[in-house]
């Protein structure tokens, strides 16, 4: 089974590097975003399984993102990721319907198919 991923970060560099680590682990990367109106369109647009998204966007923060795809129902899986190693407590991410929380520079060592694929508790 593909797993479609929409990356989601203002930096393209970063969006650049996070596709290649997606696509190295299997899985197909259908939609870049650098914000998050952009993210919205695109997750409507193609309706993929996960999301790997910044944290700090130009217009809405990665939870606001999340939060709005949470009440549109039939959200993707969603990984939170920034350079910031803010301590995000499990309630307020699975409030926003983020699966994850990962750290930039530990994106490489993360096992990012069993985050898109590993089934909810």
């Amino acid at each position: 089974m593909c797993i479609n991923i929409v990356v989601v970060d203002d930096d393209p560099g970063f969006r650049r590097i996070a596709t290649t680590l997606l696509t190295a682990r299997g899985l197909r990367v259908v939609a870049e975003s650098w914000d998050g109106a952009s993210a919205l369109d695109a997750v409507r647009a193609h309706r993929p399984h996960g999301v790997l998204m910044d944290l700090h966007l130009p217009d809405l923060d990665g939870l606001s993102v999340a939060r709005r795809l949470a009440e549109e129902g039939d959200a993707p899986r969603i990984v939170l990721t920034s350079t910031d190693r803010s301590l995000w407590a499990r309630e307020e991410l699975d409030r926003a319907g983020i699966e994850c929380f990962v750290a930039k520079d530990k994106l490489f060592d993360a096992d990012l198919r069993g985050l898109f694929t590993a089934p909810t508790p």
